[in-house]
């Protein structure tokens, strides 16, 4: 993955130092809210939406085949709902997936792509047209706008990687003794201009988990949960974090559950 996708904040740069959505983020004391509502009014990653719809019905890869079959959980095709309930345990692979690495498994199976090839274009670079998979995952969590968040944990796999993204969120490791909650664990942080999210609060965890895919302004781009989690490891002078890594499904596992009853709404807008 290029250098160019790495952002320049410390840890708080990680998902849950968002820029939230507008609406959360239009307080008096952030002096980035004005620029915020005003982009996200017309927010570009309606673009790549657009162009993810397009995606998903047409017959691409090697199978010639669309993405029409692919089942997010609630039946080949059905999406709306579908990203609310991610990540999930699929019997067909016998894992917990979260949406992109779900789609993975669809456009390796279904349409012939080799896994390794998609995985090294599934992060675009700065100010390009972005990916296939940035445009697919924004487009297929669209289709839960306005549905509030719904993670279950009926499988054992589905706990136990809720049970190992909760260690790994308050684990501290690395050069820097960084974890998930140095920056998150308590209200009242900020760096610069950036407030932090109190990720243990659950209200503002909401904020943050239902406005991904959103689109960064820093970036002209969207980007995805797989690229959030990504950037923090780096920030925190970690091991690279593999794309659609158990690591990374653990750890969105913990914070898509501990949101639930977030609603839904994409794109988000960051900074």
């Amino acid at each position: 993955m290029q250098k160019v996708l790495w952002g320049t904040a410390a840890c708080a740069a990680f998902l849950f130092c968002h820029c939230g959505t507008a609406l959360a983020q239009n307080k008096s004391d952030d002096g980035l809210a004005v620029g915020r509502q005003m982009l996200a009014e017309d927010n570009p990653g309606e673009l790549w939406i657009d162009r993810g719809n397009r995606l998903f019905r047409e017959k691409r890869g090697p199978k010639k085949a669309s993405l029409e079959q692919c089942d997010f959980g609630l039946g080949p095709g059905k999406l709306d709902g579908a990203s609310a309930q991610l990540p999930r345990y699929f019997s067909d692979t016998d894992k917990v997936q979260d949406l992109e690495s779900r789609l993975l498994t669809c456009m390796v199976e279904l349409q012939g792509f080799k896994r390794e090839d998609m995985v090294k274009t599934a992060i675009s670079p700065a100010f390009s047209d972005g990916s296939d998979m940035e445009s697919l995952a924004i487009y297929i969590t669209s289709r839960s706008n306005g549905m509030k968040m719904n993670v279950r944990l009926s499988h054992p796999k589905e706990r136990e990687m809720y049970k190992a993204g909760e260690y790994l969120f308050y684990r501290r490791s690395g050069q820097t003794d960084f974890g998930c909650v140095t920056c998150h664990g308590e209200g009242g942080k900020r760096i610069r201009l950036q407030n932090l999210v109190h990720m243990i609060d659950k209200k503002q965890l909401q904020e943050v988990v239902g406005s991904w895919p959103a689109y960064r302004g820093a970036h002209g781009v969207v980007r995805t949960m797989q690229w959030r989690l990504y950037d923090c490891f780096w920030q925190m002078r970690l091991p690279e974090l593999e794309y659609a890594s158990d690591v990374s499904i653990a750890l969105t596992t913990y914070l898509h559950r501990q949101g639930n009853e977030a609603v839904i709404r994409v794109p988000g807008f960051k900074r």
